[in-house]
Protein backbone atom coordinates (compact mmCIF):
# COMPACT_ATOMS: atom_id res chain seq x y z
CA UNK A 1 0.00 0.00 0.00
CA UNK A 2 3.01 2.29 0.01
CA UNK A 3 2.27 3.48 -3.51
CA UNK A 4 -1.22 4.71 -2.53
CA UNK A 5 -1.51 8.41 -1.83
CA UNK A 6 -2.20 9.31 1.80
CA UNK A 7 -5.39 11.15 0.97
CA UNK A 8 -6.78 7.99 -0.61
CA UNK A 9 -6.05 5.65 2.30
CA UNK A 10 -8.80 5.38 4.89
CA UNK A 11 -8.81 3.58 8.22
CA UNK A 12 -10.89 0.87 6.48
CA UNK A 13 -8.05 0.29 3.99
CA UNK A 14 -5.53 0.04 6.81
CA UNK A 15 -7.79 -2.31 8.76
CA UNK A 16 -8.35 -4.53 5.72
CA UNK A 17 -4.62 -4.82 5.08
CA UNK A 18 -3.84 -5.58 8.73
CA UNK A 19 -6.59 -8.21 8.75
CA UNK A 20 -5.21 -9.75 5.57
CA UNK A 21 -1.77 -10.11 7.12
CA UNK A 22 -3.28 -11.74 10.18
CA UNK A 23 -5.58 -14.17 8.34
CA UNK A 24 -2.81 -15.14 5.90
CA UNK A 25 -0.50 -15.75 8.87
CA UNK A 26 2.06 -13.09 8.00
CA UNK A 27 1.44 -12.28 11.65
CA UNK A 28 0.57 -15.52 13.38
CA UNK A 29 -1.22 -16.06 16.70
CA UNK A 30 0.62 -14.22 19.46
CA UNK A 31 2.67 -12.13 17.04
CA UNK A 32 3.51 -8.57 18.08
CA UNK A 33 2.29 -6.02 15.53
CA UNK A 34 4.38 -2.98 14.57
CA UNK A 35 3.64 0.20 16.49
CA UNK A 36 1.22 2.87 15.32
CA UNK A 37 4.03 5.27 14.33
CA UNK A 38 5.69 2.61 12.19
CA UNK A 39 2.41 1.61 10.52
CA UNK A 40 1.43 5.23 9.92
CA UNK A 41 4.72 5.75 8.10
CA UNK A 42 4.24 2.58 6.06
CA UNK A 43 0.70 3.46 4.95
CA UNK A 44 1.46 7.18 4.66
CA UNK A 45 -1.45 8.13 6.90
CA UNK A 46 -1.96 9.96 10.16
CA UNK A 47 -1.37 7.99 13.33
CA UNK A 48 -5.05 8.55 14.24
CA UNK A 49 -6.05 6.58 11.12
CA UNK A 50 -3.99 3.59 12.25
CA UNK A 51 -5.33 3.96 15.78
CA UNK A 52 -8.92 3.68 14.59
CA UNK A 53 -8.14 0.60 12.48
CA UNK A 54 -6.42 -1.03 15.45
CA UNK A 55 -9.29 -0.09 17.78
CA UNK A 56 -11.84 -1.80 15.52
CA UNK A 57 -9.72 -4.94 15.28
CA UNK A 58 -9.51 -4.93 19.07
CA UNK A 59 -13.27 -4.51 19.46
CA UNK A 60 -13.80 -7.39 17.05
CA UNK A 61 -11.54 -9.63 19.13
CA UNK A 62 -8.85 -10.07 16.47
CA UNK A 63 -6.01 -8.39 18.37
CA UNK A 64 -5.31 -7.57 22.00
CA UNK A 65 -3.84 -4.21 23.02
CA UNK A 66 -2.05 -3.66 26.31
CA UNK A 67 -0.51 -0.45 27.54
CA UNK A 68 3.30 -0.54 27.29
CA UNK A 69 3.12 -4.11 25.96
CA UNK A 70 1.94 -3.37 22.42
CA UNK A 71 -0.62 -5.07 20.22
CA UNK A 72 -0.63 -8.82 19.62
CA UNK A 73 -2.69 -11.18 17.48
CA UNK A 74 -5.04 -13.18 19.70
CA UNK A 75 -4.41 -16.95 19.72
CA UNK A 76 -8.08 -17.33 18.80
CA UNK A 77 -10.54 -14.55 17.94
CA UNK A 78 -12.63 -13.29 20.83
CA UNK A 79 -16.22 -13.23 19.65
CA UNK A 80 -18.96 -11.20 21.25
CA UNK A 81 -22.37 -12.86 21.48
CA UNK A 82 -25.19 -10.41 20.79
CA UNK A 83 -28.58 -10.52 22.47
CA UNK A 84 -31.57 -8.41 21.57
CA UNK A 85 -34.11 -7.17 24.09
CA UNK A 86 -37.13 -8.72 22.37
CA UNK A 87 -40.80 -7.86 22.55
CA UNK A 88 -42.26 -10.91 24.24
CA UNK A 89 -45.49 -10.40 22.26
CA UNK A 90 -43.55 -10.63 18.98
CA UNK A 91 -41.56 -13.58 20.27
CA UNK A 92 -44.74 -15.54 21.01
CA UNK A 93 -46.58 -14.54 17.83
CA UNK A 94 -43.54 -15.61 15.76
CA UNK A 95 -44.23 -19.18 16.93
CA UNK A 96 -47.75 -18.97 15.51
CA UNK A 97 -49.40 -18.86 18.94
CA UNK A 98 -51.83 -16.21 20.16
CA UNK A 99 -50.33 -13.83 22.71
CA UNK A 100 -51.96 -13.30 26.11
CA UNK A 101 -51.03 -11.10 29.07
CA UNK A 102 -52.04 -10.90 32.74
CA UNK A 103 -50.89 -8.43 35.37
CA UNK A 104 -50.50 -10.39 38.61
CA UNK A 105 -49.20 -7.70 40.96
CA UNK A 106 -48.41 -4.00 40.92
CA UNK A 107 -47.14 -1.86 43.81
CA UNK A 108 -44.68 0.91 44.63
CA UNK A 109 -41.92 -0.20 47.00
CA UNK A 110 -38.71 1.09 48.51
CA UNK A 111 -35.74 -0.62 46.87
CA UNK A 112 -34.82 -3.75 48.86
CA UNK A 113 -31.25 -3.76 50.15
CA UNK A 114 -30.04 -6.47 47.75
CA UNK A 115 -31.32 -4.60 44.71
CA UNK A 116 -30.16 -1.17 45.93
CA UNK A 117 -26.66 -2.59 46.34
CA UNK A 118 -26.72 -4.32 42.97
CA UNK A 119 -27.87 -1.22 41.09
CA UNK A 120 -25.98 1.33 43.21
CA UNK A 121 -29.24 3.05 44.17
CA UNK A 122 -29.44 5.71 46.84
CA UNK A 123 -31.18 4.77 50.08
CA UNK A 124 -34.95 5.10 49.95
CA UNK A 125 -35.29 5.10 46.16
CA UNK A 126 -38.84 4.16 45.14
CA UNK A 127 -39.42 1.42 42.61
CA UNK A 128 -42.46 0.22 40.72
CA UNK A 129 -42.70 -3.52 41.31
CA UNK A 130 -44.62 -5.62 38.77
CA UNK A 131 -45.38 -9.31 38.31
CA UNK A 132 -46.81 -10.36 34.96
CA UNK A 133 -47.60 -13.55 33.07
CA UNK A 134 -47.20 -13.83 29.31
CA UNK A 135 -49.12 -16.66 27.65
CA UNK A 136 -48.69 -18.47 24.33
CA UNK A 137 -52.10 -19.78 23.34
CA UNK A 138 -53.34 -21.53 26.46
CA UNK A 139 -49.87 -22.29 27.83
CA UNK A 140 -47.87 -20.14 30.26
CA UNK A 141 -44.80 -18.82 28.46
CA UNK A 142 -42.97 -16.32 30.66
CA UNK A 143 -43.28 -15.11 34.24
CA UNK A 144 -41.96 -11.55 34.56
CA UNK A 145 -40.89 -9.98 37.84
CA UNK A 146 -39.73 -6.41 37.30
CA UNK A 147 -38.53 -3.39 39.23
CA UNK A 148 -38.53 0.05 37.54
CA UNK A 149 -36.68 2.95 39.14
CA UNK A 150 -39.10 5.84 39.57
CA UNK A 151 -36.13 8.17 40.01
CA UNK A 152 -35.01 7.26 36.49
CA UNK A 153 -38.51 6.87 34.98
CA UNK A 154 -41.12 8.76 37.02
CA UNK A 155 -43.66 8.42 34.18
CA UNK A 156 -43.91 4.69 34.91
CA UNK A 157 -45.87 5.38 38.11
CA UNK A 158 -48.81 6.73 36.10
CA UNK A 159 -48.99 3.57 33.97
CA UNK A 160 -51.28 0.83 35.27
CA UNK A 161 -49.88 -1.90 32.96
CA UNK A 162 -53.23 -3.67 33.16
CA UNK A 163 -53.61 -4.22 29.41
CA UNK A 164 -50.03 -4.11 28.15
CA UNK A 165 -46.82 -5.26 29.83
CA UNK A 166 -43.87 -3.14 30.96
CA UNK A 167 -41.65 -4.82 28.37
CA UNK A 168 -43.50 -3.05 25.55
CA UNK A 169 -43.74 0.28 27.38
CA UNK A 170 -40.04 0.39 28.25
CA UNK A 171 -38.87 -0.49 24.75
CA UNK A 172 -41.00 2.33 23.33
CA UNK A 173 -40.32 4.92 26.02
CA UNK A 174 -36.84 4.42 27.41
CA UNK A 175 -33.45 4.30 25.66
CA UNK A 176 -30.63 2.30 27.21
CA UNK A 177 -26.88 2.64 27.02
CA UNK A 178 -25.77 -0.46 28.93
CA UNK A 179 -27.27 -3.89 29.55
CA UNK A 180 -26.21 -6.77 31.82
CA UNK A 181 -27.73 -10.22 31.25
CA UNK A 182 -27.36 -13.27 33.50
CA UNK A 183 -28.61 -16.82 32.90
CA UNK A 184 -29.48 -18.94 35.92
CA UNK A 185 -30.60 -22.45 36.75
CA UNK A 186 -33.19 -22.03 39.50
CA UNK A 187 -36.02 -23.96 41.12
CA UNK A 188 -39.64 -22.97 40.56
CA UNK A 189 -41.11 -21.72 43.81
CA UNK A 190 -44.19 -19.90 45.02
CA UNK A 191 -45.73 -17.54 42.48
CA UNK A 192 -43.37 -18.64 39.70
CA UNK A 193 -44.33 -22.32 40.04
CA UNK A 194 -48.03 -21.41 40.15
CA UNK A 195 -47.87 -19.05 37.15
CA UNK A 196 -45.95 -21.47 34.96
CA UNK A 197 -47.99 -24.51 36.08
CA UNK A 198 -44.88 -26.25 37.36
CA UNK A 199 -44.23 -28.33 40.44
CA UNK A 200 -42.52 -26.69 43.41
CA UNK A 201 -38.78 -27.22 43.06
CA UNK A 202 -38.92 -28.11 39.38
CA UNK A 203 -35.95 -26.71 37.39
CA UNK A 204 -36.79 -23.47 35.61
CA UNK A 205 -34.80 -21.46 33.09
CA UNK A 206 -34.30 -17.92 34.40
CA UNK A 207 -32.88 -14.76 32.82
CA UNK A 208 -32.01 -11.64 34.81
CA UNK A 209 -31.50 -8.40 32.89
CA UNK A 210 -30.57 -4.93 34.10
CA UNK A 211 -30.54 -1.83 31.90
CA UNK A 212 -28.95 1.55 32.49
CA UNK A 213 -29.20 4.90 30.73
CA UNK A 214 -26.11 7.11 30.99
CA UNK A 215 -25.00 5.49 34.24
CA UNK A 216 -28.40 5.48 35.94
CA UNK A 217 -30.18 2.15 36.53
CA UNK A 218 -33.59 2.09 34.82
CA UNK A 219 -34.96 -1.41 35.38
CA UNK A 220 -34.11 -4.87 36.67
CA UNK A 221 -36.17 -7.85 35.54
CA UNK A 222 -36.22 -11.57 36.32
CA UNK A 223 -37.78 -13.67 33.55
CA UNK A 224 -38.71 -17.30 34.22
CA UNK A 225 -39.66 -19.68 31.42
CA UNK A 226 -41.52 -22.96 31.28
CA UNK A 227 -40.27 -26.34 30.15
CA UNK A 228 -38.33 -26.58 26.93
CA UNK A 229 -37.52 -22.89 26.51
CA UNK A 230 -34.42 -22.13 24.44
CA UNK A 231 -32.39 -18.98 23.72
CA UNK A 232 -30.04 -19.01 20.73
CA UNK A 233 -27.43 -16.49 19.65
CA UNK A 234 -24.72 -16.36 16.99
CA UNK A 235 -21.25 -14.87 17.02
Amino acid sequence: MNDVQADKVSFRDVKAELLRRITEREWGPGALLPGEVELAAEFQVARATVNRAMRELTEEGIVERRRKAGTRVRPSPLRAARFEIPLVRAEIEATGAAYGYRLLERRVVVAPDWLAARLALAAGVRLLYLRCLHVAGAAPYQHEERWISLAAQPAAEAEDFAESGPNEWLIRAVPFSEVEISFLATAAEGGVAWALAMAEGEPVFTVERTTWWQGQAVTHVRLSFGRGHRITTRY
